[in-house]
């Protein structure tokens, strides 16, 4: 019996099941009081009014989660994708099997030669929050697809509208023309406890309306995703989550949506023990945000941090004399940094934001995004053996407090974008950028000899890795005082280049 133990454990490694912060609407409500134009804690509050019961204990003393079950199963959907295949360079080249599509209900599009004509489809889960019809799924349940395909618990099908998608998080926002739908409504996820229990709810291997339980096993858990620019900080449980279980419901025992299940612990994709769910408290403020605004208003400190047991590690000369264990090292700043302008200094630990404690990267990450551009926090640090508070107003990556709204700026640069594969990078030698895939010969771009098949590496000194990240560096510009795109790159054959683009009229 050992032995067999033994080797069961030498397998189990690490796969992440989709592409790897901001603050969910229950508790974002109580720090922005009177904003009420998304309406989805609205949605979630009147729900409650309707009689969602709490569990109760079955005879034998054991939680009764039928209550909580039921409510959940008729508001989370089945979605089907289908991605319409074009002939592209490389045709009949063999694609390599991508693990992110392929572990959440995705296989059917791994092995597609890039040549293919046919259409591939994918399936996944997503979570109705509003009796008029918005979803929550996850980004790369519907990634690149053309038609997006819904089908109720009742067998009811509709077309599915993608409204908007923050691959940072991982989290889409779809609409569905409906009335009275069924639809869960919001928990706290910040007051989840390890050990309480927790239901997924979702379509596992197409069988739809499936709910598993289990607890809570962590939270706040970091360095799952893929890219660093990813902001991370799951709900780890050990409630069984399975290929189509992506954008799923993870809800507590009063039937409350408190994560939306994302990427599974495994080595072949399926079930080994955890999962990994995108918590409310963020997945809330992504689609609010992308609800009234077209995109994440995401405000920055402005600092370069990590983990403090990681900055110990690395720089024990800079690090020596700190008398704690856990927080965020600061080990330098960004320009126009709104925490160094307010008296952060270099090798200062963070140690909490407005009096909720950090002990990590993903723990700071998830407070501060929950929060918009101009809005001021209260961060407490320790300097050497002293303690230190300041007052921050955060601002945009761009160093202003604009609001940014989809499509500014991007119309005028007449460009669009595109992820680079792998096997690009490992073509042209990087680990890092963002191809431009057309050009409008009346944009901004094409004016400053800027042309398809360059890749963009940094955007006024920020490195980008995706699409969306581009073009929200344009965006925030385009709201900014100082409207102009710094941009350095390298061209298909390797040479490097840099631009200035003006985005003022």
């Amino acid at each position: 019996m050992k032995k067999i133990w033994k080797n069961i454990s030498t397998y189990v490694v690490v796969a992440l099941v989709s592409i790897g912060a901001t603050y969910g609407m229950y508790s974002f409500m109580d720090y922005k009081r009177g904003y009420s134009s998304a309406d989805f804690y609205n949605y979630g509050h009147e729900f409650n009014q309707k009689g969602v019961q709490l569990a109760s204990l079955t005879a034998d003393g054991y939680p009764d989660f039928t209550k909580a079950a039921e409510n959940s199963i008729h508001a989370v959907v089945h979605i089907k994708s289908t991605v319409k295949s074009q002939a592209a360079q490389g045709q009949g080249r063999q694609r390599m099997i991508d693990p992110f599509e392929y572990f959440f209900g995705f296989g059917d599009r791994g092995g597609q030669d890039f040549g293919s004509p046919q259409p591939s489809v994918g399936f996944g889960s997503g979570v109705i929050i509003s009796k008029d019809g918005y979803i929550i799924t996850n980004n790369h349940v519907i990634d690149k697809a053309n038609e997006i395909e819904v089908t109720l618990n009742d067998n009811s099908k509709y077309t599915a509208k993608l409204v908007g998608t923050d691959p940072q998080t991982d989290i889409a926002l779809l609409k569905v023309e409906g009335k009275e739908l069924p639809y869960i409504p919001f928990g706290n996820s910040d007051n989840l406890k390890v050990g309480e229990w927790v239901l997924a709810v979702g379509n596992p291997f197409n069988l739809t309306s499936t709910v598993t339980a289990g607890i809570v096993s962590a939270k706040g858990r970091g360095g799952m995703g893929s890219g660093g620019n990813n902001i991370q900080s799951f709900i780890q449980t050990d409630a069984a989550i399975n290929k189509g279980n992506s954008g799923g419901a993870l809800v507590n025992t009063n039937g409350e949506l408190i994560g939306i299940n994302t990427m599974i612990y495994s080595q072949t994709g399926d079930f080994a023990g955890y999962g990994f769910a995108v918590p409310i408290s963020i997945a809330g403020k992504v689609v609010a945000d992308i609800k009234e605004y077209g995109t994440v208003q995401r405000a920055v400190l402005g600092v370069m941090i990590q983990d403090l047991s990681i900055a110990k590690e690395a720089n024990p000369d800079k690090t020596k004399g700190l008398n704690i264990n856990e927080g965020v090292y600061v080990g330098g700043f960004a320009e126009l940094s709104p925490a160094k302008q307010a008296g952060v200094e270099e090798g200062d630990v963070i140690t909490a934001i407005n009096g909720v404690k950090v002990r990590n990267v993903s723990e700071l990450q998830d407070q501060v995004n929950r929060f918009r551009p101009g809005d001021k926090v209260k961060v407490d640090l320790k300097r050497g053996n002293s303690d230190k508070t300041y007052d921050i107003t955060l601002k945009n990556s761009s160093g202003s407090t604009s609001v940014v709204k989809k499509g500014d700026g991007i119309a005028s640069v007449g460009a669009a974008f595109k992820d680079l594969t792998a096997e690009k990078k490992k073509d042209l030698g990087v680990s890092y950028g963002v191809e431009i895939a057309g050009i409008d010969n009346a944009g901004k771009f094409h004016k400053e000899g800027i042309s398809k098949g360059f890749i963009i590496q940094k955007i006024n000194n920020q490195p980008v890795s995706s699409a969306s990240e581009v073009e929200n560096i344009i965006a925030t510009t385009a709201n900014s005082s100082d409207k102009v795109l710094f941009i350095s790159g390298i061209t298909p054959t390797g040479a490097r280049k840099y631009y200035a683009v003006d985005l003022s009229e």
